[in-house]
């Protein structure tokens, strides 16, 4: 009888041990996943903080470099540059500029529209004279809606509208600003809500027409 009970201690203790090894094993893994897990995940910080620190770095120094106006102050930075491909200075710079796709948010800048502000200044940087300078918007499509003043625009949006400073500087500088007149019935944009100076066309092809017969290039992209 002891024997067996001798026995079955002996068969048991080392069941107990097995168990005990093996629980403590798997704690040890779980630290290990654990420790795992939390420096990755200190890496990926640190790797995002340099990555934000770089564009922030990279934005700084390209706002160095370049210079808005003198004709539109409110965007259109541009950088200087020393072109081989002479830029007349005597002549006519007119070009109307398609404006087909919205900003990519409701609160960011469309960037076509800071496009035509671009043209403006970069010329008249370059020495030609802002009277020969004139670079006109038409609008249609889903970017209709870029040419609504704040209060129409945050209806719609539930924010300000990020283009609308720099449509009006546009305006007050005697650049044309026009909508489309089907995209407008067809989307529904509300006309009596559109910034101030803004014009309702028949049609873009025939804003687009018209300024052609008035001496505009359109841009090709």
């Amino acid at each position: 009888m002891w024997s067996s009970i001798r026995a079955a201690t002996i068969m048991i203790t080392p069941t107990r041990t097995n168990t005990l090894t093996i629980t403590d094993t798997s704690r040890t893994a779980m630290t290990d996943r654990a420790t795992g897990a939390s420096t990755l995940r200190r890496a990926l910080l640190t790797t995002s903080a340099i990555a934000v620190g770089i564009g922030t770095w990279a934005a700084d120094a390209e706002a160095q470099r370049t210079q808005a106006g003198p004709m539109i102050q409110s965007a259109g930075a541009v950088f200087s540059v020393d072109a081989d491909f002479v830029t007349p200075v005597d002549r006519d710079y007119k070009v109307a500029f398609e404006i087909a796709q919205p900003s990519s948010s409701p609160d960011q800048l469309n960037p076509t529209i800071n496009t035509v502000a671009r043209f403006l200044n970069m010329h008249a940087q370059a020495g030609v004279s802002e009277d020969r300078l004139s670079g006109a918007i038409v609008a249609h499509g889903s970017a209709s809606f870029e040419l609504l003043d704040n209060e129409a625009y945050r209806a719609r949006f539930g924010v300000d509208n990020p283009n609308a400073e720099l449509i009006k500087e546009l305006i007050a500088n005697g650049q044309p600003v026009l909508l489309c007149g089907q995209s407008a019935a067809s989307r529904n944009v509300p006309t009596e809500g559109l910034i101030a100076g803004v014009q309702v066309a028949l049609s873009a092809i025939t804003a687009f027409m018209l300024l052609q017969d008035q001496g505009y290039r359109v841009n090709p992209w």
